[in-house]
């Protein structure tokens, strides 16, 4: 059976969804907790996918976090010999990180429910499906684009919300991941950071998952699914 190792930064961010399609694609999942479990290159090598989930944390905060310093050496080395990896919101952060770009504040907060514009490589890549519908944006930093990487999605305020690295690695932005039904952990969880964002709040937050969630887990097992379907190997 493959193994698929999930980094995983606060417990209730965990696969959601994607855990559903690597079930349903023959993976055998194990979760690694940052900060507490040992994040060696070699063992996380060996896994046939490696994804590395969000985190109310910078990816540049190895003076706070120094854990960060043996993740990014971890998926650096998956990058470096091209080897399955999915890095969501602050996991797409680290691997730009892991090829040596700059991961900083954006100077914005999303947090909340908006569509993407994906480019045209976005449409004619597996996100292409997503179409207008809106995602979950749960993020206030932002990355550098890598050189090798294939622009696919932007917002507005943020120009690089997802990218792709031959067929090898995806990194998102923002979250397909999180299951409807266990959204209030994050509304708990991040309490403090949705009271400091100005115009947002738990209620609205509701409202919008009432109204874009059961679209978005549909196409979000979709897109997980097929991505998972064009791995090498």
């Amino acid at each position: 059976m493959k193994t698929a190792i999930a980094v995983r930064h606060v417990h209730f961010e965990d696969l959601g969804l994607l855990g559903d399609a690597l079930a349903g694609g023959g993976f055998r999942v194990e979760y690694r907790e940052a900060g507490l479990d040992q994040l060696a290159i070699r063992e996380l090598a060996a896994a046939d996918l490696l994804v590395v989930l969000g985190g109310p944390i910078g990816a540049y905060e190895e003076d706070i976090y120094p854990f960060l310093g043996d993740e990014i050496d971890a998926v650096r080395n998956r990058l470096e010999n091209r080897r399955p990896t999915l890095g969501i919101c602050l996991g797409a952060q680290i691997m730009a990180r892991a090829m040596g770009k700059r991961v900083y504040p954006s100077g914005v907060k999303e947090l909340g429910w908006a569509p993407v514009s994906l480019t045209a490589a976005g449409r004619d890549s597996v996100l292409g499906q997503l179409g207008e519908l809106s995602v979950l944006h749960w993020h206030g930093d932002t990355f550098d684009l890598p050189e090798d990487a294939r622009h696919l999605a932007r917002t507005g305020p943020v120009a690089n919300q997802a990218f792709a690295i031959g067929e090898h690695a995806l990194g998102l932005q923002f979250h397909l991941e999180a299951q409807p039904v266990q959204l209030e952990r994050w509304y708990i969880g991040h309490a403090a950071e949705i009271a400091a964002t100005p115009g947002i709040d738990v209620p609205e937050l509701r409202r919008q998952a009432d109204r874009h969630a059961p679209l978005l887990a549909a196409a979000a097992r979709r897109v997980f699914a097929d991505w998972l379907g064009t791995l090498p190997g």
